[in-house]
């Protein structure tokens, strides 16, 4: 099944729009080329609309907010929807301060989303108005662990029931998940976060695997998800002792750029609830 997800990025070329922050943009748009999806970067409100028609998905980040780009994100938003294009939204950092917070809520009750990704601190900030994030990091006690997975799997799928949309929540233990069935994904390494920005890359991932498969919003998320887990593994069974963070992230885009949908399929480890 993912294979398929996969194959059919590879076959329709999605042109994915991102609208996101400046610390990752370049690496957002080299994981879409990796993937076989191609990115458009454009954030100024006189020109988003109009890119976001000729695009097929959009992407939006809050990662470094300001009140030029809130304002874009909403027109783009808006037109994605008139459009019937899939949206995702990377809420990231929800929590940590009142304008990420306050943007993130205008931007659900606005505009309507395919997807969902962040960390578990910002999605509890989403779903209930209150979490613990640490910058753009889930705080330690909101991580998703064996112990807590059933009690996860039932806050995301009550949280895709409120939204009306997929909902990934990423870390050591990913959870893709709609109303009714969530895919606990183990693919991935620890090192993954000592990167800034994989989050970002596999938002951008996810809107082309979104845009390339309609029909089946949350199988093509879950697969995302397992083939940005599966490149960490990849890449980091790549690195040298003189090899550090810069390189892993690399390897990482590497990955994806020659990663097949046969060794997607063979390589995502997941269970479905």
């Amino acid at each position: 099944m993912f294979a398929e997800m996969f194959e059919n990025v590879r076959k329709t070329c999605p042109l994915i729009h991102n609208i996101t922050n400046y610390v990752t943009v370049n690496d957002c748009a080299n994981m879409v080329l990796a993937c076989g999806a191609s990115p458009i970067m454009a954030d100024d409100k006189d020109e988003v609309e109009e890119i976001t028609t000729i695009c097929t998905g959009l992407n939006i980040n809050i990662g470094t907010l300001n009140a030029r780009t809130i304002e874009s994100m909403l027109l783009a938003g808006k037109k994605a929807n008139e459009l019937s294009h899939p949206v995702v939204l990377d809420p990231v950092g929800a929590g940590a301060s009142a304008l990420r917070t306050q943007t993130a809520f205008k931007l659900l009750e606005q505009v309507k989303f395919t997807v969902i990704r962040g960390n578990i601190s910002e999605i509890k900030t989403l779903a209930v108005g209150a979490g613990t994030t640490k910058g753009v990091d889930a705080d330690v006690s909101d991580r998703v662990t064996e112990e807590n997975l059933d009690e996860a799997v039932s806050f995301a799928k009550a949280f895709a029931a409120k939204a009306r949309c997929v909902v990934a929540i990423t870390g050591a233990i990913d959870i893709v998940a709609d109303a009714n069935t969530a895919y606990c994904i183990r693919n991935g390494h620890p090192m993954m976060s000592s990167i800034t920005g994989t989050g970002c890359q596999l938002s951008a991932l996810t809107a082309a695997f979104v845009a390339a498969n309609l029909n089946q919003p949350l199988q093509a998320a879950a697969a995302a998800v397992c083939a940005m887990g599966l490149a960490g593994e990849i890449a980091h069974s790549r690195l040298t002792e003189m090899d550090g963070n810069s390189t892993y992230r690399n390897y990482i885009i590497d990955a994806i750029y020659r990663l097949t949908p046969e060794a997607l399929e063979k390589g995502a480890r997941y269970e479905v609830r």
